[in-house]
């Protein structure tokens, strides 16, 4: 029906437990049957963004919930070849999310009438609303979620029993049934709303560019530019899963998509397969953090701080650049201790051939970061970004067909005043273009083959999106929770107080809580679950707000590199052929560098490009972020060879030492530090080139 978006390695058994919807939709008429449901989902997604049709917020998600019901549980019960019995209590399952959703479409009115006070009726539907809801993040997620988002609802219904700060004054169950499955305090809360209409669109926008070509256009260029380097394999790898991140949503998906190439490469070249796997998991989760999609985060970010979202692009474009060049030190240096050559640059494809074939590929990227920087809302330039590739994806097809080369140009030339008429005409414009293309293609066979390719790439969207939603109406309960008992004054009075003595034990503290709620739970719920905790104690300890959420966004990710649960790297491990424990050691070296970068903006806002800190006061701002950019990288430069033991000759254990006390006396930012941090930075490097020299 459709071609597996990541097909598994052969004979593993293993990525299907990390990544249970790595495989395409089943054969057979209930493989149809959900095929098609997820085409309505993406069609119905496309609808609502385009304002063809327009619903109350309330029932929007309510609907988007029921889809997601709907097609997540007979979808995985198939995947998994539950048999008769598990595909029956699946779509019993899933018949009972559709009714929720209707019972809230159909009594929207009367539900706000009766808020307060809800009847039987009201009470039995919003349970099952949370059985459906934990049960499909189980299936989809594993127990790790579901077990989080457990704890906190028995804290909320039996807090009048917890012992000293912890108690609260009681509540019934009919008080936190309505606050949890009505309204929008619960899983109809803020991170539903943002994945029904910005995630899901920016989802799909990624899939109908991965089905244009997008993936093998990234790891041309990565090839091209730097295949050929010292550890090229490894480099590749970072490049072409930094390319990824600007497309994709998700670490794990990054890691079996660009993973699939860039692992047995890095293997066939002497890299260890723990180490290659180490170095896929980290890029691909580095993706999250790569403006413009940012794992979607950002637009949660946004949405829950009332900041515009190119402010939150803007406090995240320097750290993910400092990422991705901190992983990639890391491999140079693996490369140079091992000494790993590159490929040959003449069997390498050419990166500006690559960009000068498929240099049209990036136009609705490019178009969709102008919107966003322009100032217009996510959710206008993610249906205008994805409107461009649907265009571009008919729009080939059709231009095959014509018989000459003046024609095709004439015809692109029009194609694009029909594309750009949208500034004037709003996208109206781009739908009634796309409808025409539609038509112009199913009366040719080529163009038929690519409308099916358009309808997959409207089902594959609607697929990877599940584990998102799922998790975005499930750690509802959590937010439901904090909002109603006032659990999170809790635990940021204790950050609080341990920062008045020390701001340093206050972020590690909230650094470990970060690590520790991930394992298992997925980026998004992660960032939405420790924001709400600790991201306002933060702010109290004088933190500027964005970056307290930006910390603890990238530590979330961080989360997924972190023995002992490690996903991305477990998603890894089959197709390294390697243990996932051995995987997250490694890509935990690999990312050690990384781990300063936060800690650096905390003390100094500038690097995420904020006003605010003591060093923009004095020397002002402009200064203030060239000097911090800077003294990451040295810092980042340090602290990857302490970790390494390598720089042009393996180093003694006291060089090691050494680099990393410079590394972490310009990471503090207390009096004297940088000057002591500079000074020992210029004696190893003093004594590195005397050492190179001989």
């Amino acid at each position: 029906m459709t071609e597996a978006q990541h097909p598994a390695p052969a004979g593993d058994t293993d990525l299907g437990l990390h990544d249970p919807l790595a495989e395409s939709f089943p054969t057979g008429f209930q493989g149809r049957i959900l095929y098609w449901i997820a085409v309505a989902f993406s069609l119905y997604q496309i609808a609502i963004a385009a304002h063809i049709v327009n619903l109350s917020s309330q029932i929007q998600r309510a609907l988007h919930l029921g889809f997601l019901m709907l097609l997540c549980f007979p979808l995985l019960a198939a995947l998994r070849n539950h048999g008769r019995a598990g595909n029956v209590a699946a779509w019993i399952m899933a018949g009972l999310g559709v009714i929720v959703a209707g019972y809230q479409w159909v009594e929207y009115v009367p539900l706000m009438m009766r808020s307060g006070s809800l009847n039987q009726l009201d009470v039995v539907i919003g349970i099952i609303a949370l059985a459906t809801t934990f049960a499909a993040a189980y299936v989809v997620m594993g127990p790790a979620l579901p077990l989080v988002a457990g704890a906190f609802l028995v804290y909320a219904l039996f807090g009048e029993y917890f012992p000293g700060p912890l108690v609260t004054r009681g509540y019934d169950l009919a008080q936190v049934v309505e606050q949890m499955s009505f309204g929008t305090e619960g899983i109809y809360g803020t991170p539903l709303y943002v994945s029904a209409t910005y995630i899901f669109l920016f989802i799909l926008f990624g899939a109908f560019l991965e089905k244009a070509g997008m993936i093998k256009l990234f790891t041309d260029v990565s090839l091209g530019m730097v295949g050929h380097r010292m550890g090229g394999a490894a480099k590749v790898s970072v490049v072409s899963s930094g390319l990824m991140g600007t497309i994709s949503g998700s670490g794990v998906a990054n890691v079996v998509t660009t993973g699939q190439f860039t692992i047995p490469l890095m293997k066939s070249f002497g890299y260890r397969p723990a180490f290659a796997g180490g170095v896929e998991a980290t890029a691909s989760m580095g993706g999250q953090i790569m403006p413009p999609v940012m794992g979607a985060v950002a637009f949660i970010m946004a949405e829950t701080l009332g900041v515009a979202y190119v402010e939150v692009v803007r406090a995240a474009i320097v750290p993910a650049i400092l990422y991705f060049a901190s992983a990639f030190w890391m491999v140079h240096l693996e490369a140079g201790r091992r000494n790993l050559r590159g490929m040959a640059k003449d069997e390498l494809p050419s990166a500006f051939k690559a960009l000068r074939e498929g240099w049209y590929l990036i136009l609705p990227l490019a178009v969709l970061v102008y919107l966003l920087f322009s100032g217009y809302t996510p959710l206008f330039a993610g249906t205008i970004g994805l409107a461009l590739t649907m265009m571009l994806i008919l729009g080939a097809s059709a231009a095959l067909g014509l018989p000459s080369a003046l024609l095709r140009t004439i015809f692109w030339i029009g194609l694009g005043l029909v594309a750009a008429s949208f500034l004037k005409f709003g996208n109206n414009a781009l739908w009634a273009g796309i409808a025409a293309l539609l038509v112009w293609n199913a009366v040719s066979q080529g163009g038929r083959a690519t409308i099916r390719q358009v309808v997959d790439s409207l089902a594959e969207g609607a697929k990877t999106a599940l584990p998102v939603g799922v998790a975005c109406a499930l750690v509802g309960v959590i937010i439901g929770t904090m909002t109603l008992t006032g659990a999170a004054n809790t635990f940021g009075l204790y950050i609080v107080s341990v920062g008045q003595n020390s701001l340093f034990l206050s972020l590690v503290l909230t650094m470990l809580t970060c690590l520790v709620l991930g394992m298992g739970i997925p980026t998004i719920p992660n960032y939405i679950i420790t924001s709400t905790i600790a991201a306002p104690a933060l702010l109290e300890l004088g933190v500027p707000l964005i970056v307290s959420h930006m910390f603890v966004f990238y530590f979330g990710i961080m989360a997924d590199l972190t023995p002992p649960v490690a996903l991305a790297c477990f998603a890894a491990a089959p197709i390294a052929k390697e243990g996932g424990f051995k995987i997250s050691l490694e890509a935990l070296k690999v990312a050690a560098a990384g781990f300063v970068i936060p800690y650096m903006a905390i003390y100094t806002p500038a690097l995420m490009l904020q006003d605010g800190g003591a060093l923009a006061e004095s020397i002002g701002y402009a200064p203030a972020v060239a000097y911090i950019v800077v003294k990451c990288v040295i810092a980042i430069g340090l602290w990857g060879i302490a970790v390494i033991g390598w720089l042009h000759h393996n180093l003694a254990i006291w060089e090691r030492v050494l680099a990393a006390v410079a590394a972490f006396t310009l990471i503090a930012a207390m009096p004297m530090t940088d000057e002591i941090g500079l000074v020992l930075a210029a004696i190893f490097a003093f004594l590195s080139w005397r050492k190179s020299r001989r």
